[in-house]
């Protein structure tokens, strides 16, 4: 299937400090693009893949598994390790959970995480009912578009599969026992009002996470797609200003190994 017009992965080779970005359940690349973007014009190395069975139709999302989401990031991160002295790892909503998980296992090879929103728990009693309803229902409505800035869009899907619910909601479970994994440096931002993942869950991650380094920041304008919301520019600046604080070399050229115009290029970042 072809991939949804702005749904395309996104890479730009810059210096010797690199950002993987990850997107959230049935959303794209394109949720997080204007951020990479951002990034890569300070001089950073940035990837932005697109996760497999997202970006073209929810039925094609219903035959992956968590699995596949994240060795989709893992294998992106992996990339950027050999090319980068430092690699962050950031995300949106699902995102921010296997950005956690990346740093979870990974270790030293991430220098620091930043999350918005991040999902840890599929929340309602409908959830512990989805290992039988997903065998009957096949999807139900949903949840992009969750932003307060009007003319603002999200491109994702209009519809949630129910096998691929029942895997994000395995998926947290299994974040949920790592995060004490977590020790490096955390920026967290928050929704004060968001209608997709509510704050308990952010709240959650910081209560779990052996991070000495935590920013927790409120956003106090955006729903749950802040990233294409009114604080995005805020969002964009703390987590440049995040990194920068880390890895004095942002913005350096690596020695050897440099390509790539100024500008990002699309469409290297991932296989799907």
């Amino acid at each position: 299937m072809p991939v949804l017009p702005g749904a395309e992965p996104y890479r730009h080779d810059g210096g010797e400090v690199g950002v993987l970005l990850c997107h959230g359940f049935t959303g794209s690349p394109q949720s997080l693009r204007p951020w990479a973007e951002h990034l890569a014009a300070r001089g950073l190395t940035v990837s932005l893949p697109l996760l497999p069975g997202h970006g073209t139709r929810w039925q094609d999302m219903a035959v992956t598994g968590w699995q596949d989401w994240y060795a989709e990031v893992d294998r992106a991160l992996r990339d950027l390790t050999e090319r980068c002295s430092q690699v962050f790892v950031a995300g949106l909503s699902m995102g921010g959970a296997l950005a956690l998980r990346l740093a979870a296992l990974h270790g030293d090879q991430v220098a620091g995480v930043v999350v918005v929103n991040p999902g840890n728990k599929v929340h309602g009693l409908a959830a512990h009912a989805l290992p039988v309803v997903r065998h009957l229902v096949p999807s139900i409505k949903g949840i992009v578009d969750d932003i307060a800035k009007e003319g603002s869009h999200e491109v994702g899907y209009s519809r949630v599969p129910l096998h691929s619910a029942h895997q994000l909601r395995r998926f947290f479970q299994v974040v949920d026992r790592e995060l004490p994994q977590v020790t490096q440096p955390l920026l967290l931002l928050h929704s004060a009002v968001d209608h997709v993942v509510p704050p308990v869950d952010s709240a959650r991650v910081l209560s779990r996470v052996s991070s000495r380094d935590v920013t927790e920041i409120l956003l106090e304008q955006s729903y749950h797609v802040a990233t294409l919301d009114h604080d995005a520019d805020r969002i964009f600046e703390e987590s440049h200003a995040f990194i920068a604080r880390l890895a004095p070399s942002v913005g350096k050229t690596p020695s050897a190994g440099v390509s790539g115009p100024g500008e990002g290029a699309e469409g290297t970042a991932s296989s799907g």
